[in-house]
């Protein structure tokens, strides 16, 4: 089998801190693929800035002008994680036999990537990267995180345990994720569903380079109740299921109250009746609120609006022409458009 051309996608937000680190890192890894005829020397690294504010896309700019494995994708704005991660895979799959996505912080071992070739070579299309446990995360993290894979496990949602977006994934099988058109895109749940021939490895997982996480609580919570609402009607059945339940026992204690006051064991008080009240309008408001987040992800899909907007693109542009634009200015390289690549 001739070496097949991979291409590393990382997306990054605001990650200026780390970026030089995990740049020195992966290129190193890279070198040592193509030294071992695993890869093509034409493999490369892509960068895809999902609209930092920081000096992110500077240092992948300037990076990519002097190194022949680096590579970038501005984005016009910030589009999220998994925008970014999508518009790195589409970008690079016609270009790559193969794509391994990873984060930015380097806290999934880059190491296991050499497993991930050999299980392609080998014949498989998506090869997953999981880790071997959770014994560095604290206590509420650890709990939640597993109660969110038990309760998609429950939902008929088919994840893979203890897997992010650390992936490999064949030509194929990107060109094959590139048909699913919807705009709520949960790739932990997608990816499975694809239905190659796949494989997983395990790895330990490291502590964060440098910088702080772009995942707190409130992005994670986010991301979860996405993942749960992309895949599955099951919590607008269980709110219809708890209306039933509360119709049904309604009906059981309005007959024994009736009971109570034709046998005249009752007295005058508002306790029973406010809690009554107060309990079914906040079913009420849960239950609109969760038919109106469904119904806002289809408002979402019948517009099809585009998931990213690519503002500059260097991952096409031929090795002598680099060599041509390092001599040149940066303005004048912006003024031209020749990195300019609307889509």
């Amino acid at each position: 089998m001739m070496e097949p051309v991979l291409t590393i996608v990382v997306p990054c937000y605001n990650e200026e801190e780390v970026l030089p680190e995990t740049i020195s890192q992966l290129q190193q890894l890279l070198k040592e693929l193509i030294n071992d005829t695993l890869v093509s020397k034409h493999s490369k690294i892509l960068f895809v800035d999902d609209g930092s504010k920081d000096r992110t896309w500077e240092l992948i700019y300037k990076e990519g002008l002097r190194n022949e494995y680096v590579r970038g994708l501005k984005l016009a704005g910030n589009v999220g994680h998994q925008n970014a991660l999508l518009a790195g895979l589409f970008a690079a799959k016609e270009l790559s036999d193969c794509v391994v996505s990873i984060d930015a912080d380097l806290q999934d071992d880059i190491q296991v990537i050499r497993e991930f070739i050999l299980k392609f070579r080998d014949g498989c299309e998506i090869v997953y990267g999981v880790r071997k446990g959770r014994a560095a995360d604290t206590f509420f993290k650890r709990s939640t995180a597993q109660g969110f894979y038990k309760m998609m496990k429950n939902l008929g949602v088919n994840l893979v345990y203890n897997h992010a977006d650390f992936r490999l994934m064949s030509k194929r099988a990107v060109q094959e994720l590139a048909k699913f058109n919807e705009v709520n895109l949960f790739l932990r749940g997608i990816v499975p569903l694809l239905g190659f021939r796949s494989d997983v490895v395990y790895y330990d997982r490291l502590e964060r380079q440098a910088g702080q996480t772009k995942y707190p609580l409130k992005k994670m919570l986010a991301f979860a109740f996405d993942g749960i609402t992309s895949f599955s009607v099951s919590p607008i059945r269980f709110v219809l299921v708890i209306g039933l339940v509360s119709f049904i026992m309604s009906l059981v204690f309005g007959g024994y109250f009736l009971t109570l006051k034709f046998l005249g064991n009752t007295e005058t008080g508002w306790t029973s009746l406010i809690t009554s009240i107060w309990l079914i309008g906040g079913l009420q408001l849960i239950a609109i609120g969760l038919i109106g987040e469904y119904v806002g992800k289809i408002y979402k899909e019948t517009k099809q609006r585009p998931k990213y907007i690519v503002d500059i693109d260097s991952l096409n542009l031929p090795v002598p022409r680099r060599h041509l634009l390092q001599q040149t200015g940066e303005n004048e390289m912006l003024e031209t458009g020749i990195l300019s690549s609307k889509r």
